[in-house]
């Protein structure tokens, strides 16, 4: 049986954010939802707070770790890929992973929290080499500026002295499945797409779990048979 934790989502109002809170809730947990408009989540639980706040801004960020257990983060960019290459991110910065994650950390030491969990990209740190060529292509041509943020955000998580998870899921989708991923340590993946739902089930584990400590974790399909093309 697990056992009752407060958790902090950083980036609650995205795809795998909101996913995060609900399997975070599901297992009995109290979760802070933050992000600059948390207010625009449901507040469905008596073990759910709504916190407005920008994970750029220390004070914000040092404002919701105070108290925690553990905290999960699954910051990006919620704007047009091709835009944000040719013209950067009209509402978000363009280092907000790595930034937000750095105001984090340090928030974390200042008050004693040890648990943090990070959603970064397959193919990034450890997985760089294993991504086929189509997929390297896209992170070229496409992604080029985010990944490279993600990049250095893994770099402060793997220095900041915590208890640390790095969860690479591949392609995201929003297929209305909440299966576990199959999860390796070892950047195995099966298939070449995985939902957020799935996604955030390993991330409410990693958050009470040691198994994962110190490890990035590679996020897919259970099947190959959704590799595709």
């Amino acid at each position: 049986m697990e056992t009752s934790k407060k958790v902090l989502v950083i980036g609650a109002t995205g795809g795998t954010g909101r996913a995060t809170i609900d399997a975070l809730l599901k297992r009995g947990h109290r979760v802070t939802a933050f992000s600059r408009h948390a207010e625009s989540l449901e507040a469905c639980s008596d073990r759910l707070t709504l916190l407005n706040g920008d994970a750029t801004d220390a004070q914000d960020v040092e404002r919701a770790v105070a108290g925690q257990d553990a905290v999960i983060m699954t910051l990006g960019i919620a704007e047009s890929p091709l835009r944000v290459r040719l013209f950067g991110a009209a509402r978000t910065p363009n280092d907000v992973r790595s930034a937000g994650t750095r105001n984090v950390i340090a928030a974390m030491r200042r008050h004693g929290v040890r648990r943090l969990v990070v959603q970064s990209s397959y193919g990034v740190g450890e997985t760089r080499d294993k991504l086929n060529w189509v997929d390297r292509l896209f992170f070229s041509l496409l992604l080029k500026p985010q990944i490279a943020d993600t990049e250095v955000q893994e770099l402060e998580v793997r220095g900041s002295g915590v208890d640390w998870v790095l969860a690479q899921p591949v392609h995201l989708t929003d297929e209305d499945t909440n299966e576990m991923p199959f999860a390796s340590a070892d950047g195995e993946v099966r298939g070449r797409k995985i939902s957020r739902k799935g996604v955030a089930e390993f991330l409410a584990i990693a958050a009470q779990t040691p198994d994962f400590l110190g490890r990035t974790v590679a996020l897919s399909s259970t099947s190959a048979s959704s590799m595709g093309s």
